[in-house]
């Protein structure tokens, strides 16, 4: 026992010295504007010079620091959450080699060390999501699997297609890249990998894993390294024909997940929901034009999303297990410091002035609005404002507010030190993170200058929203999950359905059919058995012709002599 706590906190002591260490150095980087690079080579063989490559600039940094600083808190959050777990000490070294993972795929500037980085956030979080060893786990961690799968294809294809350009340094070919095809790859690798449309239905699934992996893996690792890289290759994207059909599809995940949002009852799935929604935010934001700001807010939903799920995490610990927001209520009395850190987060998510969300957001809607993008891509912009600020005021309402319910009646208490503590000071620096960040990244303050009806539209937004998710509370028929648009509106588009049911059911049917025809069937006999049959038959009958029997003998004579008399005539 005394061992597995000292692994965790030699894990939290390791985590946050050395994100405090690439923090203070990413800052030396950006002031000075330099950027190095470490080259370790490997073989040369003739042609081929295989090396491992870091890239250390201020972006890599930046990151570094971040995913190292949430990871610890998230392990001394996890001493007490996994504290009665039989198999922590398996958990911690997964969450270690996670992190170790993301690690590596942030500082390679080579797409081979970036597959291995890749691959290994594939397999940890499959590990981590079937950690609770039930069907459902079992369930999201194949989907989640499988899903990720197609990225990691597509990074292959690309890696291979790179191969005509004798490196994988993809930054040095950056400029040069006009092949479509290895953009293509890129994109796709990035859109399973951040969850995009159509692969959007493995991110609710995962919600199986322990809630401290969820607080990590849906703020600063798994989810956004399909950000990450697309940032990385910003300046290929620019120029991709494509690029309209892209920004639909993540203006299309930011309103499914609001409004998917809005109809779940889940806790855990909701905030997972608003993830896919800031993922979808930032990818167009990205394919706008933006990709410094897309890192910013990267970097400021990372803040305030772990502490989210750390408030979710002890709520639901609390309760015994549950995760439904029904049986909530009144929380803010039994459980005020807990309560008002996820309000905290939950303003920083919706933008509330001065949170780590509202320095980000309110830029990046106001460049949005300055661009010269259709009224299309605006509307749904601005309609996913209203809509996050709608599924989290309905979130606070139920499970804050509103009436107290026998489950929350009976949890009369708070978490320990531990839990509070990590939920604390991630709730610090959801409040000071995003103005720190604001000043380091950019290095003169944005002024935009807006005409008053569109600089007041977000606010107006704001207010409509947060009345609706309000008002929606009260309005019962409206979650009737028995009518098909809310069933429609609530299970993701269908999309689930679409990634298991409807591509698993058909192959199923036509793998019985095929197996009832061809292997028990017809291909039975023509096949392997009948040819089987055919050999063994044939050889005795040969067997039987090589008898030397005499009456063989004198029929093939015969036979012999017809033939002869035939061919002479």
């Amino acid at each position: 026992m005394i061992y597995k706590l000292d692994l965790s906190f030699f894990m939290f002591l390791m985590f946050i010295l050395s994100g405090m260490m690439f923090f203070c150095f990413g800052i030396f980087v950006i002031i000075d504007d330099k950027m190095y690079m470490f080259e370790w080579s490997i073989m040369n063989l003739n042609s081929v010079y295989i090396c491992m490559s870091i890239i250390l600039d201020w972006m890599s940094l930046i990151f570094m620091s971040f995913v190292l600083i949430i990871s610890s808190f998230v392990i001394f959050y996890s001493k007490e959450y996994m504290d009665t777990d039989i198999n922590k000490t398996r958990f911690f070294y997964l969450v270690l080699m996670f992190v170790l993972s993301m690690m590596l795929l942030i500082i390679s500037p080579n797409l081979v060390s970036i597959l291995l980085g890749w691959d290994g956030l594939g397999l940890i979080s499959y590990c981590l999501v079937i950690y609770y060893q039930n069907f459902k786990s079992y369930n999201a961690g194949m989907i989640t699997s499988l899903t990720n799968r197609i990225g990691d294809l597509a990074l292959l294809m690309s890696i291979a297609w790179m191969m005509d350009f004798g490196s994988w340094h993809y930054l040095f070919y950056l400029q040069k890249m006009n092949f479509s095809f290895i953009i293509l790859m890129i994109i796709l690798a990035a859109f399973t990998k951040s969850a995009q449309i159509p692969f959007s239905s493995w991110l609710p699934a995962a919600m199986a894993a322990p809630t401290p992996v969820s607080a990590l893996v849906h703020s600063s690792t798994l989810v956004t390294a399909g950000v990450y890289l697309l940032i990385r290759f910003n300046l290929m994207i620019f120029n991709f024909k494509l690029i309209d059909l892209f920004i639909m599809l993540s203006l299309m995940t930011m309103i499914m997940s609001s409004v998917g949002a809005n109809f779940e009852f889940d806790l855990k799935k909701i905030i997972a929901l608003s993830t896919l929604s800031q993922l979808g935010f930032m990818m167009a934001t990205l394919m706008l034009g933006f990709p410094t700001m897309a890192f910013f807010h990267l970097l400021t939903h990372a803040l305030f999303k772990s502490s989210l799920f750390m408030c979710a995490g002890v709520i639901i610990h609390c309760m015994w297990g549950n995760q439904d927001i029904r049986y909530m209520g009144g929380l803010i009395i039994q459980m005020p410091v807990i309560t008002s850190c996820m309000n905290i987060s939950n303003l920083a998510l919706c933008g509330f002035p001065f949170l780590a969300g509202f320095y980000s957001k309110d830029l990046i809607m106001e460049y949005m609005m300055m661009s010269s993008i259709n009224m299309l891509f605006f509307t749904l912009f601005m309609l996913s404002i209203g809509l996050t600020i709608m599924y989290s005021l309905r979130l606070s309402y139920y499970s804050l507010s509103g009436d107290v319910n026998l489950l929350s009646y009976m949890s009369i208490h708070d978490c320990s030190k531990f839990m509070m503590s990590s939920i604390v000071l991630m709730s610090m620096m959801t409040i000071f993170g995003g103005s720190l960040m604001s000043w380091l990244i950019f290095k003169t303050p944005n002024l935009v200058f807006l005409p008053l009806d569109l600089k007041i539209s977000v606010l107006v937004l704001i207010i409509i929203g947060g009345y609706t998710g309000y008002s929606l509370n009260f309005v019962n028929y409206m979650f009737n999950m028995n009518s098909s648009s809310s069933f429609f509106l609530g299970s993701m588009w269908f999309l689930p359905m679409f990634s298991t049911y409807f591509l698993t059911n058909g192959l199923l049917n036509f793998s019985i059919l095929y197996f009832k025809l061809i292997d028990q069937g017809w291909g039975e006999h023509l096949g392997g058995y009948g040819m089987s049959n055919y050999i063994t038959n044939s050889s005795k009958l040969n067997q039987v012709i090589q008898m030397n029997n005499f009456s063989i003998y004198m029929m093939s004579f015969m036979i012999w002599m017809i033939f002869i008399m035939i061919f002479i005539d």
